[in-house]
């Protein structure tokens, strides 16, 4: 099963498309009112802001996509975004499913510098330091601690948060 919260938005919609097309057509769409976008889709009602009702959404799932997203409203996205992810990780971990996340680039330099993996964090505002956090947060869930053998922390941000880390195979 293949879990998309957030699934009313413009990239949860082409996402329930082209997994439909290309890859399978058991899904699960999952907001607070969801729609369907490919007649196999199955629907779920969940607040993200609800450790229960997101969990109880990605039961059964082998690949959880967090896609939710919020109205351009900086207080909201600071009393909500980081409550509904920690939901959608826990959730995730608890049933051993995958997680992908799809962001946007807040949370780096807003110039014309090329950005690459490698680009360090150094968010503008506050949308931008929310993002930032919450892409420490996916990365933090997602790479060993650094004190594994395992893991090789990046570059320094200037944020002082490690730059990406990236695991070795022995």
């Amino acid at each position: 099963m293949q879990t998309i919260l957030g699934a009313n938005g413009q990239i949860a919609v082409e996402l329930a498309r082209e997994l439909n097309r290309k890859y399978t057509t058991n899904l699960r769409l999952v907001s607070r009112n969801p729609r369907k976008v490919n007649e196999t889709d199955a629907l779920v009602r969940a607040d993200l802001l609800d450790a229960g009702q997101t969990a109880a959404a990605v039961e059964g799932s082998d690949t959880v996509y967090f896609t939710a997203g919020l109205p351009a409203n900086t207080e909201l996205w600071e009393a909500q975004f980081p409550t509904m992810l920690r939901n959608a990780l826990g959730a995730s971990r608890s049933v051993g499913a995958s997680f992908v996340y799809f962001d946007n680039t807040y949370m780096y330099p807003q110039d014309d510098r090329v950005q690459t993996e490698e680009t360090p964090f150094a968010p503008a505002g506050r949308k931008g330091r929310v993002r930032a956090a919450m892409a420490s947060l996916v990365l933090d869930e997602i790479t060993p601690p650094e004190t594994s053998p395992q893991s090789s922390p990046g570059p320094p941000s200037s944020t002082g948060r490690p730059g990406p880390r990236a695991l070795r195979t022995p």
